[in-house]
C-alpha cells in the first residue's frame, strides 16, 4: 500500500484525534500508516454532545491484558499478546496478537472511565469547554437609554 501525504478520505485520521473539530476541515495528513494498525482491534468512536467513547472489541482479554494510557494529550490502548497456552492449537482463529491503539486528544479532552464488560473495553472521555468559549448571556434591559 502507498501512503500519500494527503489522503482526504481516511478514516484513520478523522478517528484517532478527537476533541478537535476544526482540525479536520484545514488538515487532512498522516504518514506511514500501516493497514493493520487501522483495523485490529476493531473500534467505535461515539460521540453525544460533550462526551466521547471509545469502545473497543477485546474479546478473551481481561483488564490485567490491557494498558490504557494517557500522557501529554495521548491516549493508547495496549497489549502486548497472549501468553502460549498449554496444548496444541489446531486452528487459530481466534487473533490473539499484539497491538497498540494510539488517539489524540485536544487539550480539553479528559479521560472520566474505563470499564471492560463481555470483551468490549468502553473509555468515557468528557470535552471541558473553557469558561472564555462558553456562550454568555446578556441581560436586556427594557426603559430608557441611560446616558452621562
Amino acid at each position: 500500500m502507498k501512503n500519500s501525504l494527503l489522503n482526504l478520505s481516511d478514516p484513520f485520521f478523522s478517528t484517532r484525534f478527537l476533541g478537535f473539530d476544526s482540525l479536520f476541515d484545514s488538515l487532512r495528513t498522516f504518514s506511514e500508516i500501516g493497514e493493520d494498525s487501522r483495523s485490529y482491534p476493531p473500534y467505535n468512536i461515539k460521540r453525544e454532545g460533550n462526551d466521547i467513547t471509545i469502545e473497543v472489541a477485546v474479546a478473551g482479554l481481561s483488564e490485567d491484558d490491557l494498558t490504557l494510557e494517557t500522557k501529554e494529550n495521548n491516549l493508547s490502548i495496549t497489549h502486548e499478546g497472549s501468553k502460549n497456552s498449554s496444548g496444541e492449537v489446531l486452528h487459530q482463529g481466534i487473533a490473539a496478537r499484539a497491538f497498540k491503539l494510539q488517539f489524540s486528544l485536544a487539550p480539553e479532552v479528559v479521560v472520566k472511565t474505563a470499564n471492560l464488560k463481555n470483551g468490549l473495553l468502553k473509555i468515557n472521555l468528557e470535552r471541558i469547554i473553557p469558561e472564555s468559549e462558553k456562550a454568555k448571556v446578556i441581560q436586556i434591559n427594557s426603559g430608557e437609554l441611560i446616558t452621562e
